[in-house]
């Protein structure tokens, strides 16, 4: 669900939020219309803003673990994690850990990937949420959620500060419920 159809209609906000967001065209490659968090980091008020809305979101909800998807979930979910009295747990592309990890691979457009996350760093029973800068497809937050899972974690929830248009029909992955703050910005010319 996105965050304006969830009590924050008109929150200037959100509107603060999107603008503060770069869009850089045919990056990576052409036809993708890059989202620049970067540019949301270095304005102060709508970092905190983003930060915030969060943190009022799970301030109550009894949540142990904010784990956050490499790289740029990082940003947000250790933010968030210590706005709620959280532990945070990173979910690492492979090979990147030191520790001894569990892991779950996940299908790309073309080929595969993996999320690893250290053996322990998730007690049985402990509630947690899964951020990350952008959702797509939401295969990286799936395979998110399925490491949690594995680890016996109970998965309250998705949230990210992006999420493209067509999920917004689909307010869950793999059960879970997503939380969104904006839909990409565009630009008016491509070149």
């Amino acid at each position: 669900m996105f965050a304006e159809e969830n009590g924050l209609k008109g929150d200037p906000r959100l509107q603060h939020i999107s603008q503060s967001i770069r869009v850089v065209p045919h990056f990576p490659k052409n036809g993708i219309m890059f989202q620049d968090i970067t540019t949301l980091l270095l304005d102060h008020k709508a970092f905190k803003d983003t930060v915030d809305i969060f943190v009022d979101r799970y301030r109550d909800m009894h949540i142990s673990v904010v784990a956050g998807i490499e790289a740029r979930g990082f940003v947000f979910g250790s933010s968030v994690a210590l706005g709620i009295g959280a532990k945070f747990v990173p979910l690492r592309k492979p090979r990147k850990l030191p520790g001894e990890v569990i892991y779950e691979k996940y299908s790309l457009e073309y080929g595969t990937d993996c999320l690893e996350m250290h053996v322990g760093a998730v007690q049985t029973g402990e509630r947690a949420i899964v951020i990350d800068d952008l959702v797509a497809t939401g295969g990286t937050l799936s395979a998110g959620i399925r490491l949690l899972e594995r680890a016996g974690a109970e998965v309250v929830e998705c949230a990210c500060v992006i999420g493209v248009p067509e999920v917004k029909g689909r307010c869950k992955l793999l059960g879970k419920p997503l939380y969104v703050l904006v839909e990409p910005r565009q630009v008016d010319q491509c070149f």
